[in-house]
């Protein structure tokens, strides 16, 4: 991960158009190649951001980060106080809670809750970036990413984004759609899910605890 403290502006071209006026900010560049530019406050969200896959170009005082969509960030920068790179290492993911992991194992067993049709093919399927929670096959054929949340929020949309971003590129799986399924899902995360495409599902946990497991068991 590369971290840059530096006096700058920002401007994004795409969907819309934004600007950040000059000012002190942190500039983080993950190793996916994700870049992302934070203020001293606003909790975890960046300012603006550009997800992989993308291309940056570093010219004297000013990047130009473009992706496939067509949209472009460019930083100016003024002024650099801090440039420095760390090896962070393979990240093991995050545990999740009690409710996410029996939602993950329910949602294996049964993938049809999810979708009428859909099979598994894998659990907690390895990417570079992490791993995706179930990984399936719909009733036409198309692979299909599943990311299981307790609650649904714009987080879990913008991390099966990157995840789709990064499956689309082996022509094995692609194309691959997504689908967030969680016990509810906040109206702003649902808005974003139809920008990108991705299907929002809402699963009632108790009654996936009723149903009869497909697994044989001896008793």
């Amino acid at each position: 991960m590369r971290l840059i403290v530096a006096r700058c502006s920002v401007d994004y071209a795409g969907r819309l158009s934004a600007r950040l006026p000059s000012a002190v900010r942190l500039i983080m560049v993950k190793a996916d190649g994700s870049v992302l530019v934070h203020a001293d406050g606003g909790s975890y969200k960046p300012l603006n951001w550009m997800n992989a896959p993308n291309h940056v170009e570093e010219g004297e005082g000013r990047w130009t980060i473009t992706n496939p969509k067509g949209e472009t960030l460019v930083i100016t920068l003024e002024e650099v106080l801090s440039d420095s790179s760390h090896d962070l290492g393979t990240d093991p993911g995050l545990d999740k809670d009690g409710v996410e992991a029996d939602l993950q194992v329910l949602l294996a067993d049964h993938p049809g809750e999810i979708e009428e049709g859909m099979t598994l093919l894998e659990r907690e399927y390895a990417t570079d970036i992490g791993p995706v929670d179930l990984l399936c096959r719909a009733a036409d054929g198309q692979v299909v990413a599943v990311e299981i949340k307790r609650r649904g929020e714009i987080d879990g949309v913008e991390q099966l984004t990157r995840y789709l971003e990064f499956l689309n590129r082996d022509p094995l799986l692609a194309p691959v759609r997504g689908v967030l399924a969680a016990q509810a899902i906040k109206p702003q995360a649902k808005t974003l899910a139809a920008d990108r495409g991705i299907g929002c599902v809402e699963v009632d946990y108790d009654a996936l605890r009723g149903i009869e497991s497909n697994v044989l068991r001896l008793f």
